[in-house]
């Protein structure tokens, strides 16, 4: 299939509707019946700012997450519709891809 790879960076402490805006983004891709989404933590990075955000010990709310998936165009479309909608400031990177499935389903 051809697509987009969708890759969105947030930190753990940012919020949507009360929720961690990460894990309301895979909530978001299985409402809209995506293949999947994979929530990444990261240890150490930096936004627009220019400001250093890292996982501490005895901190994690500062930690950057990535939330990404694949999705078909028009699947990409009604994802960011709905982000639209909602209202939702997010970085992302699109990425024209080829994805799909090798071999056979696990049992």
């Amino acid at each position: 299939m051809q697509g987009y790879q969708i890759t969105f960076f947030t930190r753990q402490d940012h919020r949507h509707k009360g929720k961690p805006l990460a894990d309301w983004l895979v909530h978001l891709a299985q409402e809209l019946g995506l293949r999947g989404a994979t929530l990444i933590g990261g240890g150490e990075g930096f936004g627009q700012h220019g400001r250093l955000h890292s996982a501490r010990f005895f901190e994690l709310a500062d930690q950057p997450q990535e939330v990404v998936m694949a999705a078909t165009a028009d699947e990409t479309e009604r994802l960011f519709e709905r982000l639209k909608l909602e209202g939702v400031h997010l970085f992302y990177v699109k990425t024209p891809v080829e994805f799909g499935v090798l071999g056979e389903p696990e049992r």
